[in-house]
């Protein structure tokens, strides 16, 4: 078994006579299940080269190290299909995911997924990593998806997102023209009781909360509006918009025919025959950043529209075309 790039931290003189299990605890940030894992692993923790309990102290200038065992998903067949990296280092991946791609195998998608053609790629690099999505997309969202070359990549951006120091945004095209301009949409989400697959906003829901700002209105009846995150739900941004009555274009879910019903729609500020232009919801995660775990630098990570939205935005732009 072969180990990933060590983790290595030196103890400075501030952190002299310091316990071990509080250096890896508070200076590397190990949670307690990877640490437990670690001390199981033959070279997991490693002081000055050497193993040792986490219960003795540390003196200025020792070398930690923590190692972690190399995996793979066996249970992922690779298969050549395209993935388009935006970055990619010893410890990390970031995709531009496309529309139309589940990203891990379920029920009903074994093949075709992001995990099947990211697993390929790095079999032909001769890499033995796990697929670790750090978080999702839908499977008709397309955009920026970071993916954990090991565990604690995964613990730590995870921790990240969970104390809001992970930023995300999305560009949507939505029916109608909002106003205001920009605001924040509050609205606690959960399962519709009656209907487990749908997401409704409901007072007794988990806290849920979306920033928005409208970048620019197309013939008074399409927005294209940039959307940032501080909570995580599923189909959050499309249950949002839905619940301020303006859904996503192309949402078959929680679109408009579902919002208002054919016959009820007002042609100056709904405009139906927009959902035709596109085979998708229209959402995009264009931006994602956060701390990179070893080097501590900010990344910041741009997807570009895809095709289908661009061309959607054209005909917005020339709407008589």
């Amino acid at each position: 078994m072969g180990y990933y790039e060590p983790l290595t931290y030196i103890v400075p003189t501030e952190d002299d006579g310091m316990l071990l299990k509080t250096i890896l605890a508070k200076r590397m940030e190990l949670s307690r299940k990877l640490l437990s894992r670690l001390k199981q692993t033959e070279q997991g923790i490693t002081l000055n080269g050497e193993r040792v309990y986490i219960s003795v102290r540390v003196s200025s200038g020792d070398r930690v190290e923590i190692r972690m065992e190399e995996e793979q998903s066996d249970d992922i067949l690779p298969e050549e299909l395209p993935v388009h990296i935006l970055f990619e280092d010893d410890h990390l991946l970031v995709v531009n995911k496309p529309v139309g791609q589940v990203v891990h195998p379920t029920h009903g998608h074994y093949t075709g997924t992001l995990a099947n053609a990211v697993v390929f790629h790095w079999q032909q690099q001769g890499l033995k990593v796990r697929f670790r999505p750090i978080h999702r997309l839908d499977q008709d969202t397309s955009g920026t998806l970071a993916i954990a070359k090991n565990p604690y990549i995964h613990q730590n951006i995870s921790e990240q997102m969970q104390a809001g120091e992970v930023d995300k945004e999305y560009t949507a095209f939505v029916h109608g023209i909002m106003e205001p301009l920009s605001g924040t949409v509050r609205g606690p989400i959960d399962r519709d009781p009656e209907r487990p697959h749908i997401r409704i906003v409901t007072p007794d829901g988990y806290p849920s909360v979306t920033h928005y700002a409208v970048e620019r209105a197309y013939s008074q009846t399409v927005s294209r509006v940039r959307l940032k995150l501080e909570t995580g739900r599923t189909h959050q941004i499309r249950v949002h918009m839905r619940h301020i009555g303006h859904p996503l274009l192309g949402d078959a879910m929680y679109g408009l025919n579902t919002l208002l019903g054919y016959d009820d729609y007002d042609h100056h500020t709904y405009d139906p025959r927009w959902d035709d232009r596109i085979n998708r919801h229209a959402l995009h995660a264009s931006m994602l950043s956060f701390q990179h775990p070893f080097t501590k630098e900010r990344m910041v990570f741009n997807a570009p529209l895809p095709d289908d939205l661009s061309e959607l935005e054209a005909a917005l732009n020339h709407p008589q075309s």
